[in-house]
């Protein structure tokens, strides 16, 4: 007799190898997609950083050597609570007698938000140029 067709045995090995290529597809599926999502609030913070930094950047009135700091909006990190904390120093002064003093002044800013349970930082250095009256 020439039956054709498979037996139990051949069904059996491909179901489960097929199972197995299966659960592999779906854990990458899954790790990408747990990526994709912190990457996205990342990008979200990094964002709300650097605006937050051209704030500080062209206030000429933040004073030196002390902390400033406040807390983001929920809704500008998609619902995540978070904050900043800023200082301003000098970074390098002018010469003595300089004719027209200026000044480089560093600000690093750090921004804190809640990933979880998680507390994650950022954290940006900016510099700009001051003149001394």
């Amino acid at each position: 007799m020439n039956r054709r067709g498979f037996t139990l045995l051949e069904i059996l090995v491909a179901s489960t190898i097929m199972g197995l290529a299966v659960v592999g597809m779906l854990s990458g599926i899954s790790g990408s997609l747990r990526n994709a999502s912190r990457l996205t609030g990342y990008d979200r913070v990094v964002l709300v950083a650097r605006a937050r930094m051209d704030a500080l950047l062209v206030d000429l009135t933040l004073p030196r050597f002390s902390v400033l700091q406040g807390e983001f909006e929920p809704v500008l990190l998609g619902g995540a609570k978070g904050g900043w904390r800023a200082r301003v120093t000098p970074f390098e002064t002018p010469p003595a007698g300089a004719s027209r003093p200026q000044a480089l002044e560093r600000i690093e800013l750090e921004v804190w938000w809640m990933s979880g349970e998680e507390r994650r930082t950022f954290t940006l250095e900016g510099f700009r140029r001051v003149r001394f009256p």
